[in-house]
């Protein structure tokens, strides 16, 4: 009597290659990728895996969203890791996010209009992304305002819509206050953020 052959576990999930190389995933595909799925951004029609954050960057995160929280007015409300869907094709989701109270809890995608405030805190591996192509992204879409909180030592830029078009006729944002100590802003609305709390 044979034994019955060992069952391996298929392996973990990744985009298919060749809709990868065409660059034709949408919006639409993201609700059904499979529960196993890591966590994804989607880039003009390519599904980009999101490195694992170190626990530093995790620290911010958690911090900012808990003052968040606690301190913004109550048609406000703080999310993590959320996807925004910029357009048809791309898809980013902040480290986090302040968005418009009545948005419904049960959306797992959110559009550019119910979100007032993006953050991303920066690691080694994601310098270029959120210091370039995640701001130009998240002003072309219309999202009011942009953090980038920068480690080691933490230092905070904050960022509104500036009424200007760059060069090339996109929107584009304007720095309002940057600080390893104390930001200081009246919009989105009255914050006096001491930076060291993201950091207790």
């Amino acid at each position: 009597m044979s034994a019955e052959p060992i069952a391996t576990p298929p392996g973990p999930w990744c985009p298919d290659p060749i809709r990868q190389q065409r660059a034709d995933y949408t919006l639409e595909d993201l609700p059904n990728l499979p529960d196993d799925a890591p966590r994804v951004e989607l880039v003009d029609g390519v599904i980009q895996v999101t490195p694992s954050p170190t626990l530093g960057h995790q620290d911010i995160s958690l911090l900012l969203a808990r003052w968040l929280l606690q301190h913004a007015p109550d048609h406000l409300r703080a999310t993590q890791a959320v996807g925004v869907a910029l357009n048809a094709n791309t898809s980013r989701q902040p480290d986090v996010l302040l968005r418009r109270a009545e948005v419904r809890s049960d959306r797992s995608l959110l559009l550019p209009e119910d979100v007032v405030l993006a953050v991303e805190v920066v690691s080694p591996g994601t310098q270029r992304v959120d210091r370039f192509a995640k701001p130009g992204e998240y002003a072309a879409a219309g999202i009011p305002f942009y953090w980038r909180i920068e480690q080691d030592p933490v230092h905070v830029y904050a960022y509104r819509l500036s009424g200007q078009l760059s060069l090339s006729g996109e929107r584009q944002y304007e720095l309002v206050a940057d600080s390893a100590e104390l930001i200081e802003l009246t919009e989105p609305f009255e914050i006096k953020l001491p930076v060291a709390e993201l950091t207790a």
